[in-house]
């Protein structure tokens, strides 16, 4: 089987919904722009001789409907020739569509190949604007459809994950967050156009573009103290806060990636090799344990152990889920190795987008710090896990 080489990894900002630079930009805009960028980030590439462009998206309706991936993509200015498609894994959403487009490769069906994920939680609220579940299976199953919250919630009470270890854990997420925005850590940020409307002296609005090139949800000024004395937002004496919850926010991210033939025949020099990928099931109740079973599954397929992995992208969709994944899987020994430009809790967890973003940021950050493997890993609603192992190409 063929490798699948990364060759150009690159996201928007993430930015808070509703209130954020992204409020009154489109999903389409976003995602064709970061399609452009990815691609002019290598060297030689026409558009032309990509085979698929594969989004992920958790939300696929409305703005963010008719099969973005192919939208997107021509808006984006690619031949009609390229064909694209939109993928769902909620959370892994675009994860799963890196891995899609990473197996074409390696089973020789395409040599050149896009994935990535979008997600405007502002245009297309969390759950979607009509959900309608089974009626006669959420009588006996309503687990199926809780509440993320609620599932968080589940995680900290029967896994013991204090109030206080939450609480602490968000505040390193803003800090390390904090300082890499301050020193302009985050190389795989491209700036983005993004829209508003100013309102004219005669009522009428016009439409005006500026660059973003800002993670908008980071709080510098964050404390322990602050964080303290917010209530839980799920539950009646909970532990689970909008401070120690990751936020909603909108954002695009997307990857290239080559066959070894089409790397050497360009000249093209890769960041990363895109190893190996899984998913795994686990109680709907209680998702944010799924990194817990994916991350073992993966290191076995791998033949590695936590020990060997120099970088870890671990969403924090909840510090209550994180830390217990963290904690019994032993990767609680390597903290300086996780997240180490902050998290979802900090920087916005845009879920069909996440799993793109996050490869993004640790390639980079893996190219940047001499690091052979990373691993990214997510929690997905309706109860799973994924996780992907990638290795740094010399």
């Amino acid at each position: 089987m063929r490798d699948a080489y990364i060759v150009s990894s690159v996201r928007t900002p993430g930015c808070r919904r509703n209130k954020g630079a992204f409020k009154d930009t489109r999903p389409e805009e976003l995602l064709s722009f970061i399609l452009n960028a990815a691609v002019e980030k290598v060297p030689g590439l026409d558009k032309k001789e990509i085979a698929d462009v594969m989004i992920g998206c958790a939300f696929p309706e409305a703005e963010q409907g008719l099969n973005i991936g192919r939208v997107a993509s021509q808006i984006a200015g690619f031949p009609e020739t390229v064909s694209g498609a939109t993928i769902n894994r909620f959370c892994a959403s675009g994860l799963e569509a890196i891995a899609q487009s990473a197996m074409r490769i390696m089973a020789g069906w395409s040599d050149i190949a896009m994935g990535g994920g979008v997600e405007s939680m502002t245009f297309v609220p969390m759950g979607g604007n009509l959900p309608r579940p089974d009626p006669d299976y959420s009588r006996q199953h309503p687990d199926l459809y809780v509440s993320m919250g609620i599932t968080a919630e589940n995680v900290a009470r029967r896994y013991e994950v204090s109030r206080e270890d939450q609480d602490e854990f968000a505040y390193n997420s803003q800090m390390k967050a904090a300082e890499a925005l301050k020193s302009k850590s985050y190389t795989e940020i491209v700036p983005t156009p993004a829209v508003k409307f100013k309102r004219n002296a005669d009522g009428a609005y016009r439409k005006e573009t500026f660059l973003q090139d800002f993670d908008d949800g980071i709080r510098p000024t964050t404390t322990l103290e602050g964080l303290t004395k917010l209530n839980p937002v799920f539950s009646i004496g909970g532990t689970v806060t909008a401070g120690n919850s990751s936020q909603t926010t909108d954002g695009a991210a997307a990857t290239v990636l080559m066959s070894e033939e089409k790397v050497k025949q360009l000249g093209v020099s890769p960041i990363a090799k895109l190893k190996y990928y899984t998913t795994v099931g686990c109680k709907a109740d209680e998702m944010g344990v799924g990194p817990r079973y994916a991350i073992p599954k993966l290191l076995k397929m791998a033949g590695l152990e936590v020990s060997d992995i120099g970088l870890w992208e671990i969403n924090e969709a909840f510090a209550a889920q994180a830390l217990y994944c963290i904690r019994e899987l032993g990767i609680d020994k390597y903290m300086d190795r996780v997240n180490v430009y902050g998290g979802a809790i900090a920087l916005g967890h845009p879920l069909g987008c996440t799993g793109a973003k996050l490869c993004a940021q640790l390639v980079n950050r893996m190219r940047e710090r001499g690091v052979k493997y990373g691993v990214e890993s997510m929690c997905i609603g309706g109860g799973m896990g994924a996780a992907a192992l990638f290795e740094l190409c010399e």
